[in-house]
């Protein structure tokens, strides 16, 4: 029994020691945790070598990381990516499988870099991974280079190329090849190269501007398909190829009006006009002037002018032989040096000699006499235009000159022309558009105008009339218009969200659709309007809120566009009216201030309105014990003395006490209505000037009624050390850091674990003082009595039990110059011994701990003779700056 309870003590202590050293051991043997390196094409591992396409959808589950833990440790897996790129990726700690989050897009972004991690709680492996986004077939070929438009002269031969259609697709393989093809239609007359592109007039086919102006090609890119999730997809896009045809010279003239008669009478006298022809050069892109002349019939009794085509009678009627004559006219081109060329045509003009007057002229329409007739037509037709919807005939029975009339238009001048002017018998009237611009839907819906044929060479001079009304159809021609260039608008800053700004006025004359305006706002300074797209009201976001202190001008664009695109712009200008909305403001609400008699001192409030009167301030004294010491200036906040105070000595007279402090109650009023007021005590420490040197006391007797003056010189001192420490501190860390790191391929991290034992590090001045007297500025206080730390406001805050602090006094010279004791002190003017200004020095002193960070520990005294307070202020810098730094590189590794 004895031997068993000995085996188990034995066995017992075995077990404990066991247990107290396998953690030294586990800590002598832990390894770092590895990836499993299965190659590129595999799906757990690593990810090395990994690739995705940029179809896959998003929540596919992509990879499993895999690894282990020489220790058999339970390990977790992270997927990090570099700073400022897009996560498209996310890892399950526990179990590694990696999600898409993000969707791809090869075309942007071809290659994500990324980390992955695995670690076992102590150890941390991190990767550097590459995955590769291969293409999909979701991208379009792109035309280049548009619009399409191509001109070509309708002599070019058939066969010809005509124009380079390109297209580019971003996909990459099959998928990013281009083939062109033209959707098929009857009538075309072209064709294009599927593989580059190049469009030709088809064999045997010609082009004729004549019959064809301008021709709508419909182009085809499609490229060579590919797989898109899943799917085998071919994209194609679409673009129209406009080709205008450039007339040629290659056609004949045309006479208008023919058949063409005259006639002769018995009363014709030589030069009569008998009857005039008029020729068109056929091409109407850019035609030829026409010569005239007679071939053939005349019989030497009739003349035929060059330029105008007017056939004349060069005799008496009495010679002509027959009763009928047939003239053959030749109308000509002629060349750029009047040179006859070989475009002509021919016709014919009957010529009758009559001797009787007994028909008037009579319009004829296509079922017989006609007094009114209708054409329907658009605005603005081409100028030289036929007015072809109108057939009209006039003729007069008669023979010789009773048959000889002449046509006018009655309306509007030099809107249209009547062809021919004097008819002989019967003429087929021809009215062509003279003025483009007149013929305005906008205008007048329908324009009226009266054909009147009279006699002229007739006593009974008969004549006939027909209305001819003209029905217009609407175009889009005009553009809309502001009613101004610029509109000018002011609203209050306190307006609240959607108030109305100002209402612009677009007019557009055109009817229908093509006369609807839509409103919109462009500019960078418009994000807090809006505006209606049909009223063309102009109103504020429901969010904004204006305030003319912050900003008091807006311009921004308004557009006024038609249901096509034509548009125009004109300019707004928005003024935020100010408002009296803010108090006048001291810097505080108790202002100390030292006055030496003679010199007046100064109070300020600032009202933050923006414009005048609002922000206008005037100073007025509320109260004042006794109110008889003191003037202010309402506009510059100037406190004097009354101008009989001259000396201390009236000045103490003045009060029981002795005492030359006094206590006011300024009000500063703006001028805005309402008015807005608001009152500060201004504590008045009344002294007599007294003789400084020396550029220090110069700076000191300058800044007497701005103690934080001297304070900010101090502290601007204090700042520029404090940089030329901190810099020369970070270059040395960066050195070292360079010359003594190395950066392996791959990294064993080990993550330290916080110390316990760190102390906070605490920095306690013991300073105190009021930041508005001089002469307290740098006291040392007590350590015992309390610490010190600094308030918001730069000024010192004690913890405990902070002493009364003494009434501002007039400065006083530093040392070693002291101002002479007068000879009849008062105990306010007391002589004082100069004091120096403590200095303030640290002792700085750094214990090392095994397994933990370095606490820092600072002691202070208030011996003169050591670090002075701006030297400690940039060594407690300093060390914040080591630590911060210690800490960022122990959270990297």
């Amino acid at each position: 029994m004895k031997n068993q309870k000995k085996k188990r003590r034995f066995i017992f202590l075995l077990v404990f020691l066991v247990t107290l050293l396998s953690p030294s051991l586990a800590r002598q043997t832990d390894y770092a945790p590895y990836f499993y390196d299965n190659g590129p094409s595999s799906t757990n591992g690593n990810m090395a070598m990994f690739s995705i396409s940029e179809d896959t959808e998003v929540g596919t589950q992509l990879y499993i990381l895999n690894g282990t833990d020489p220790e058999g440790d339970a390990v977790w897996f992270g997927l990090t990516f570099e700073k400022g790129t897009r996560e498209y990726m996310r890892v399950d700690p526990k179990s590694g499988n990696i999600t898409l989050i993000q969707e791809l897009d090869r075309e942007k972004q071809g290659e994500i870099l990324a980390f992955v991690s695995i670690t076992d709680g102590r150890n941390k492996v991190v990767e550097t991974i590459r995955v590769f986004v291969t293409d999909a077939n979701d991208e379009r070929p792109e035309f280049q280079n548009l619009p399409f438009n191509v001109d070509v002269p309708e002599d070019t031969e058939a066969g010809s190329s005509i124009y380079r259609v390109q297209a580019v697709d971003k996909d990459i393989g099959s998928g990013g090849s281009v083939n062109f093809y033209l959707l098929a239609t009857t009538t075309t007359r072209f064709t294009i190269d599927g593989h580059s592109g190049v469009l030709r007039i088809k064999p045997g086919q010609t082009l004729d501007y004549e019959t064809t102006a301008t021709h709508f090609v419909i182009v085809v890119a499609k490229d060579g398909g590919g797989q898109y999730k899943g799917k085998h997809q071919v994209l194609t896009s679409t673009a129209t190829i406009t080709i205008n045809v450039l007339d040629a010279q290659d056609t004949p003239p045309a006479f208008i009006g023919a058949p063409y008669f005259g006639y002769v009478y018995e009363v014709s006298l030589p030069g009569s006009e008998i009857s005039t022809v008029f020729a068109k050069d056929g091409d109407e892109g850019n035609p030829n002037p026409i010569h005239y002349s007679i071939t053939n019939g005349s019989e030497g009794v009739f003349t035929i002018n060059s330029t105008s085509g007017c056939i004349s009678l060069s005799t008496y009627p009495v010679t002509l032989r027959n009763e009928l004559y047939e003239i053959h006219v030749k109308a000509t081109e002629l060349g750029p040096r009047d040179e006859l060329l070989d475009y002509y045509t021919m016709t014919v003009v009957t010529v009758r000699v009559v001797d009787l007057n007994n028909h008037p002229p009579t319009f004829y329409g296509e079922n017989g006499p006609q007094s009114q007739f209708e054409v329907t037509m658009y605005e603005h037709p081409p100028e030289g235009e036929i007015l072809r919807g109108l057939k009209i005939t006039v003729n007069d029975s008669d023979q010789g000159a009773n048959a000889k009339f002449i046509l006018r238009l009655v309306g509007p001048g030099r809107v249209l022309r009547v062809v021919p002017q004097t008819v002989l018998n019967e003429a087929q009237v021809t009215i062509i558009v003279e003025d483009s611009a007149a013929i305005d839907y906008e205008k007048g819906k329908s324009l009226t105008y009266k054909l009147l044929a009279v006699e002229i060479d007739t006593p009974e001079r008969f004549s006939a009339t027909a209305d001819i009304v003209i029905h217009l159809l609407d175009t889009n021609d005009n553009t809309p218009r502001f009613t101004s260039e610029y509109y000018i608008a002011r609203i209050p800053e306190n307006s609240p969200g959607g108030s109305d700004v100002v209402t612009v006025t677009a007019n557009d004359p055109d009817s229908g659709l093509w006369g609807e305006v839509k409103y919109s706002i462009y500019g960078s300074r418009s994000d807090l309007f809006l505006i209606h797209p049909s009223s063309g009201i102009i109103y504020t976001q429901a969010w904004a809120t204006l305030d003319a202190e912050v900003k008091s001008k807006y311009n921004f664009y308004v557009k006024a566009e038609d249901t096509e695109g034509k548009y125009s712009l004109a300019e707004v200008f928005v003024t935020v009216l100010d408002i009296n909305d803010h108090v006048p403001e001291f810097d505080d609400s108790l202002v100390e201030r030292t006055m030496v008699i003679g010199a007046p001192v100064r109070v300020e409030a600032i009202d933050a309105d923006a414009g005048s009167p609002n922000n206008i301030i005037e100073y007025s004294i509320m109260q004042a014990e006794p109110n008889n010491i003191f003037d202010i200036n309402a506009e510059t906040g100037e406190i004097n003395l009354k101008s009989y105070i001259k000396s201390m000595e009236i000045v103490q007279n003045i009060t029981k006490q002795k005492d030359c402090r006094w206590s006011l109650v300024v009000q500063a009023r703006d001028r805005g209505s309402p008015s807005f007021s608001t009152t500060a005590v201004v504590n008045i420490d009344i002294t007599e000037a007294t003789q400084v040197n020396g550029p220090m006391a110069t700076f000191l007797l300058q800044s007497r009624d701005n103690p934080m003056k001297a304070l900010g010189m101090v502290a601007g001192v204090i700042s520029i050390l404090v940089g030329v420490t901190v810099l020369i501190s970070t270059a040395t860390f960066l050195r070292n850091t360079k010359s003594n790191r190395i950066m392996p391929a791959r990294r064993v991290v080990i993550r330290r674990r916080p110390p316990r034992d760190r102390k906070p590090w605490t920095f306690n001045v013991p300073f105190r003082g009021n930041g508005n007297d001089s002469s307290n500025k740098f006291i040392v206080g007590d350590p015992e009595a309390g610490s010190v730390n600094i308030n918001d406001k730069g000024g010192p805050r004690w913890s405990r039990s902070k002493p009364k602090p003494t009434p501002p006094r007039a400065p006083c010279l530093p040392p070693p110059s002291c101002p002479p004791p007068s000879s009849n002190p008062r105990p306010s003017e007391r002589p004082r011994p100069c004091e120096a200004v403590p200095t303030v020095s640290g002792g700085l002193t750094s214990k090392v701990s095994r397994g933990s960070s370095q606490s820092r520990e600072i002691s202070i005294s208030s011996d003169t003779s050591r670090i002075p307070v701006s030297s400690a202020l940039v060594s407690e810098l300093k060390m914040r700056l080591e630590q911060k730094i210690i800490e960022s590189n122990s959270s990297y590794y």
